[in-house]
This record gives structure tokens, C-alpha cells and sequence, in this order.
């Protein structure tokens, strides 16, 4: 099963992925509820509390991920082991993603 989902970045670019999921997710629909809730909740801080950096953004996110893996019902291995499965996966999809940049200048 997969999950096709539109991302469009500050700069206009939009990105058309195709996020495979685990074998065991029971709603694709949600998933895509709350990845777009996540990504709403980034904006809007970064609009409120300004520019941030690259580096900071990704590491909160890679503790938010580590504490929600640590917090679940599961050995840590287990929890672990699915939350690389995850992240790398989804980091393969956007890299074989589809790009479409803003057209600019006059025609």
C-alpha cells in the first residue's frame, strides 16, 4: 500500500511522493491526517517564532520520533528497528519523488 501525498516547500516547489507504508497500518487516511498536521504545525511556528535552522528542524523531529518510538508499548529494539525501517523508507520515496519547480520570468 502507498501513500501518495503533495508537498509544496517555501521556495514553490512541489513535490509529488509516494510514501510505501508498513505492511500493518490500519489508515492510510490518517496517516496522511497527520503528516499534513505535523507539517501545519512547523509552519506555523516557524511563521510565529521566525526563521530556523535546517539542522534544528530535523533534529527536533528526530527526537519527537525517538520519543514516541520509546513511550510505545514495545521493546526498545523493536521500537527501534521500526522507526529506522520508517524514516528510511520515506527518505527513499521523497528522494525518488517527483519535482515540479514554479515557473519564473516572462514568456
Amino acid at each position: 500500500m502507498k501513500l501518495p501525498y503533495r508537498a509544496q516547500a517555501a521556495t514553490g516547489n512541489v513535490y509529488e511522493i509516494e510514501f510505501p507504508l508498513h505492511d500493518q497500518t490500519h489508515s492510510a487516511v490518517r496517516v496522511e491526517q497527520l503528516v499534513s498536521s505535523l507539517l501545519r504545525v512547523i509552519d506555523n511556528d516557524i511563521a510565529v517564532a521566525g526563521e530556523t535552522s535546517n539542522g534544528d528542524l530535523l533534529q527536533a523531529i528526530a527526537i519527537a520520533m525517538a520519543i514516541r518510538a520509546g513511550i510505545i508499548n514495545a521493546s526498545h529494539d523493536t521500537s527501534a528497528r521500526l522507526a529506522h525501517q520508517l524514516l528510511h523508507q520515506a527518505l527513499d520515496a521523497v528522494a525518488a519523488s517527483r519535482l515540479y519547480r514554479p515557473q519564473s520570468g516572462h514568456a
